[in-house]
């Protein structure tokens, strides 16, 4: 099974992903780890994409779409965190799947309001040392820019300012509204309303899941 869980900065997405994964025992797959795991490691895939990052410049979706495809084996249960993130992304990802005789089986969109989308995001924090997330006004640390994991300095990131914010927040708009209208043609789709408390849009992404493995 493989599912595509999108949504705006500030929706969720990576929290409601590590539950699910938890929960339904799904290999979680998100861009930004697996590059940084690719480079890490000095992968021929994770140098080519560090070429551009060094030089400033977008990763080609070839690129994105075969270092996420190269994760994925026939027959395994998979959610995909926040990918594909363009069209080109998203019909290059089918055409790499069909090779290997598997396909999307579902997409969620987690929606939110833009001024809460832009809230959520500016209240992010996170710890400098092991990566963990944090939001000031739903999940602070127990002791204020402490990390509860490993006692790390939590802090803010520069993107998460409200301007920065509310800039990412245009181009994920402009680049979801083609994506989820082709998801809704050529996948199962579903909408779960992401303004919710955590627990609440947890369960509905399960109803989601529980309906489409019932019909498989």
């Amino acid at each position: 099974m493989i599912v595509i869980l999108l949504g705006s900065p500030g929706s969720g997405k990576g929290t409601q992903s590590k539950r699910l994964a938890d929960k339904y025992g799904f290999v979680h797959l998100a861009t930004g780890d697996i590059f940084r795991a690719e480079i890490a490691q000095k992968t021929a895939i994770g140098l080519k994409a560090q070429d551009y990052l060094k030089n400033g410049r977008l990763v080609p979706d070839s690129v994105v779409i075969e270092m996420v495809a190269g994760k994925i084996e026939t027959g395994g249960k998979y959610l995909l965190d926040g990918f594909p993130r363009t069209i080109e992304q998203a019909r290059g990802l089918a055409e790499m799947l069909g090779r290997v005789g598997a396909s999307v089986d579902l997409t969620v969109f987690l929606t939110l309001p833009r001024e809460e989308a832009i809230r959520r995001a500016a209240s992010r924090r996170i710890c400098a040392n092991c990566g963990e997330v944090y939001n000031v006004l739903s999940r602070p640390p127990k002791a204020d820019g402490v990390c509860d994991k490993c006692s790390g300095k939590v802090v803010q990131r520069d993107d998460d300012s409200e301007a920065t914010a509310a800039k990412r927040l245009m181009v994920f708009e402009d680049l979801t509204h083609p994506l989820v209208a082709y998801y809704k043609s050529e996948t199962t789709f579903h909408e779960v309303d992401a303004s919710q408390a955590p627990e609440k849009v947890e369960a509905a992404l399960s109803a989601v899941i529980e309906s489409v493995k019932a019909g498989r």
